[in-house]
């Protein structure tokens, strides 16, 4: 089952599909270790590791596991980062929700825009039921953007990333599509 990526607008972004013109920014968004000092891999610093993330985004398209977009402002067309609907999985009708933004697009909502969006187009595209995000304990922003969108807190995974040696614990978030529904009509939660 082929998954199309969407184009989605919202009042400030565009969310698209990568293209081969997103090399660039993608490889210095992932090469940022500030950016990606909660992540579970280290940064990047092999160029090789842009051709496999862009083969990543075709496989999930052309499987059907998931969709990943570029996140850019709407009236620069200037990349702030990436948001990922992913692991789709039709018989438990889950799935993973993920995202990365440049450090110069903390603070401004967009990582909570994007992925609202996202998540939108998921809850009324497919018959899904459950979306799961992770994020690191020591990540209090990231945490923030999942209870913004409705997500709870469901638990701790212990010592589950060890990264260059750094041994971290994550959350586990899930949000419901009954939770999703009554978050997404609350006019507060925009």
């Amino acid at each position: 089952m082929t998954l199309s990526t969407p184009t989605l607008e919202t009042d400030r972004l565009r969310l698209r599909p990568f293209t081969d013109d997103d090399g660039d920014a993608l490889f210095a968004l992932q090469s940022d270790p500030h950016v990606l000092r909660y992540w579970d891999s280290p940064p990047w610093t092999e160029r090789s590791r842009v051709a496999r993330f862009m083969e990543r985004n075709r496989t999930m398209e052309d499987d059907g596991s998931g969709a990943r977009v570029v996140v850019e402002r709407a009236s620069t067309a200037s990349f702030l980062g990436w948001c990922t609907f992913n692991d789709w999985n039709p018989d438990f009708r889950s799935a993973s929700l993920g995202y990365c933004f440049n450090r110069s697009a903390w603070g401004y909502g967009y990582a909570t825009e994007s992925a609202r969006a996202l998540l939108a187009w998921a809850f009324d595209s497919l018959d899904l039921n459950r979306v799961q995000a992770e994020a690191d304990t020591r990540n209090a922003a990231s945490a923030r953007v999942l209870e913004k969108l409705g997500f709870q807190l469901e638990g701790t995974l212990r010592e589950d990333c060890i990264v260059n040696g750094d041994v971290s614990d994550s959350w586990v978030y899930g949000l419901l599509r009954r939770d999703w529904a009554g978050n997404a009509a609350d006019p507060r939660n925009r």
